[in-house]
């Protein structure tokens, strides 16, 4: 595969998505590629070793990806040659500045207009809430991505990442109020204010608030570690295998919310639960491990599920396996990735497929 080399970003003038007739497509939608960074903040991981496997793990579910659609991986320039080597060849390679390796949130949310046309949001990035410095590469890195897959790009005014939000693909979005409404996002913005954004820069007509109380500190409670569309009008939700566990409340505060709502069609939300691992892990820091069977990649005519070496991996692929009929699952070991504050989920980001 070859590399490709950022020259410069072209940010072209512009309303914003919804008023020009784009729309966050949902993720089962046909992708051109899928984009991911490789690995290169060592403090996200701890020491050497534990971001020397979190680098393999990368290789093993990019390696999974490319047996179903093309990957671009982003690199510094200095990591190449180690990516290179690392991914055997089956990615493209895309040389760009990073601080971090999380292509879902620092990445661009990709659209479909009229015609079958693309867009990109460059939604403004603070590595979580301030939690990570530097990370002014990072916040350019959707830009970047935009003009290599030269597509129009919208600057939204709002502090976002793509791990936070979810669309079904019809003007449905979810989201939890942990995450955007914190004042380390977003401060002396109100809901109405960030919902009002939400719906211009993704072209939603309704959002879906979740509330907050979730144990991920790392994003403050990214809804793809919680919550995701498998189809319009479905929910899958990740239910903690225990009532003792951190999150059992906020799930079920989270479920009653979702049974309660209506989609931007007026249907009533099925909800699907997907009990979530047997075993509690805590890093480090002795935090709980976000170990999230929601936190999953589609692919085109696949699914990249994460396993955990727990007795309830195999549940999981049977409630996806009924979500998703046809698709190949592939379930890999993430419990490398998740040491870092994300899964598998987090480190892609999937282009829409051209006309």
């Amino acid at each position: 595969m070859g590399v490709t080399r950022y020259r410069g970003s072209m940010i072209r003038p512009a309303d914003d998505p919804a008023r020009d007739g784009f729309m966050m497509p949902a993720e089962w939608a046909p992708h051109a590629r899928t984009w991911m960074c490789w690995p290169c903040r060592m403090e996200a991981w701890g020491d050497a070793d534990a971001m020397l496997s979190a680098k393999q793990a990368v290789a093993r579910i990019e390696r999974a990806i490319s047996t179903f659609e093309p990957v671009v991986m982003v690199a510094r320039h200095e990591d190449i040659a180690e990516a290179k080597l690392a991914t055997a060849g089956k990615v493209e390679l895309f040389v760009a500045p990073l601080d971090d390796s999380w292509a879902r949130d620092s990445g661009p949310t990709f659209l479909r207009g009229p015609a079958g046309g693309r867009g990109a949001v460059q939604w403004r990035f603070n590595a979580w809430g301030e939690k990570y410095r530097p990370y002014a590469a990072d916040a350019e890195l959707a830009a970047r991505i935009a003009n290599a897959a030269d597509v129009r790009l919208y600057e939204a005014p709002l502090v976002c990442e793509g791990g936070a939000i979810h669309s079904d693909g019809e003007g449905t979005l979810l989201t939890t109020e942990q995450c955007l409404l914190n004042p380390n996002r977003n401060p002396g913005l109100t809901r109405q204010d960030v919902e009002e954004l939400l719906m211009l820069y993704t072209g939603a007509r309704r959002v879906l608030w979740l509330g907050d109380g979730f144990s991920d500190d790392e994003t403050d409670g990214h809804v793809d570690n919680i919550a995701c569309f498998a189809a319009p009008g479905r929910v899958l939700v990740g239910v903690p295998s225990s009532p003792s566990l951190p999150d059992y409340e906020p799930v079920m505060e989270a479920i009653r919310r979702l049974r309660d709502a209506r989609d931007a069609e007026g249907r009533a939300l099925e909800v699907i639960e997907i009990e979530q691992p047997a075993r509690a892990r805590f890093d480090g820091r002795g935090r709980p491990l976000q170990a999230s069977y929601v936190n999953f990649y589609l692919p085109n005519d696949g699914i990249i599920l994460p396993s955990f070496g727990d007795p309830n991996d195999e549940k999981a692929r049977a409630v996806l396996a009924d979500c998703f009929p046809g698709r190949d699952i592939l379930q890999i070991d993430a419990l490398d990735i998740v040491e870092g504050g994300g899964g598998i989920h987090c480190i892609t980001q999937q282009e829409p497929a051209a006309p």
